[in-house]
């Protein structure tokens, strides 16, 4: 018996108490647990309210659905033209290696071409190799020299008093 062929569309709101579910897997698997608050409710007007900033697809695999990848457009002030940027990728341990990340990956490229982005971007942990490699294979350009800067919690009010 064939296993079940993936398939990704975009998230509707009956989605998200899974995709939360996910972005908790997610976070458990980068020790991160500790960072998520996000519930359905909090999330729902970001992805489908009156001015959504951000956009999510998801992948099902039998009817059930076991990855996500939720993305927002940037700009590139060099290129001066928009980007897209992915702030998460997840696909449940049991189905990777099945190529779902990688249709993950090349759909929102096309969705970046389509819409005129000059850059699909996205960061990820340098311990996690095993991303890492799977990007390099994918054409990605680990970009060692950059790095993070946030802001966050009780550090954002304080920003406007330093």
């Amino acid at each position: 018996m064939t296993a079940p062929t993936p398939t990704l569309r975009p998230a509707t709101p009956a989605d998200l108490s899974v995709i939360v579910s996910l972005i908790r897997e997610l976070a458990a698997f980068e020790q991160l647990e500790h960072l998520v608050v996000v519930t359905p409710e909090s999330l729902h007007p970001h992805l489908f309210g009156p001015r959504p900033v951000a956009e999510a697809v998801v992948g099902e695999v039998g009817g059930a659905v076991v990855a996500f990848a939720l993305f927002s457009t940037n700009f590139s002030t060099f290129l001066g033209q928009p980007g897209l940027y992915l702030e998460d990728l997840y696909v449940q341990p049991a189905h990777r290696g099945k190529g779902l990340g990688q249709a993950l990956l090349k759909h929102l490229g096309a969705l970046a071409l389509a819409r005129g982005c000059g850059r699909f971007e996205w960061s990820v942990l340098d311990w996690n190799e095993n991303a890492i490699g799977f990007y390099e294979k994918m054409g990605a350009t680990v970009m060692p020299e950059w790095r993070i800067c946030r802001v966050a919690g009780a550090a954002l009010p304080a920003l406007q008093t330093r």
